[in-house]
């Protein structure tokens, strides 16, 4: 998968752009308030697709968040669609302000992506899970476990975006995706799996160990 390490997501910059533009040409015809507001919103949107480095767990069994956020819900679920059986599952709340660069959970090879058209309910709200659009991708570990993340999009994020293809090979803490200006994840683990957070912690994409394969 193509690099995508920079400062900057790359697919920032078709926002961020126009928005300096903007700031430079009201400076430079003297509308200093105009000039004012788009600067604002050129540093906003520049936050938005911030891409820092994490130090991801060297454990073997750990599951890390995909997400920058605050845990929303953990709850033991069954399943029948495109997993089945139970599992446990761990939502995750990504504002405005956090990092939007989504990692992958866990090692494996990508067995399937399905994406589905939806509502744009506030993420984080329970029906937002069931109802509005997102992006499936399942994960199949080397010994044949499954971990599934969907990216759910929100009320101002209409924009899902995934980088990577059914067949690949990923690993734990890569970039695999992002959603555009608030949003959800959600991380469906095997059912014995230890759950290492609770509701309401804050967790970092790639960092932070949610939970752990037994």
């Amino acid at each position: 998968m193509k690099k995508r390490n920079s400062p900057i997501i790359f697919e920032g910059f078709v926002f961020i752009l126009p928005l300096l533009v903007l700031t430079v040409v009201f400076a430079s015809v003297g509308i200093k308030s105009l000039a004012l507001l788009f600067f604002i919103l050129t540093l906003f949107v520049t936050n938005f697709f911030r891409n820092p480095e994490r130090v991801i767990p060297t454990d073997t069994n750990a599951v890390v968040s995909p997400a920058d956020g605050k845990v929303l819900k953990i709850e033991e679920v069954e399943e029948n669609g495109l997993i089945a059986g139970k599992f446990k599952k761990i939502s995750i709340f990504m504002n405005i302000f956090n990092v939007h660069v989504n990692r992958v959970p866990y090692t494996g090879t990508v067995k399937t992506i399905r994406y589905q058209e939806g509502k744009f309910f506030n993420a984080s709200l329970d029906k937002a899970s069931s109802l509005n659009e997102r992006n499936s991708v399942l994960v199949q570990t080397d010994d044949g476990r499954e971990i599934l993340t969907i990216q759910i999009a929100g009320l101002v994020a209409r924009r899902i975006v995934c980088w990577v293809k059914e067949g690949m090979n990923i690993e734990r803490g890569e970039r695999f995706g992002l959603i555009r200006f608030g949003s959800r994840l959600e991380v469906f683990m095997p059912v014995d799996s230890e759950v290492l957070v609770r509701v309401g912690d804050k967790v970092r994409a790639g960092e932070t160990k949610i939970g752990s394969l037994q």
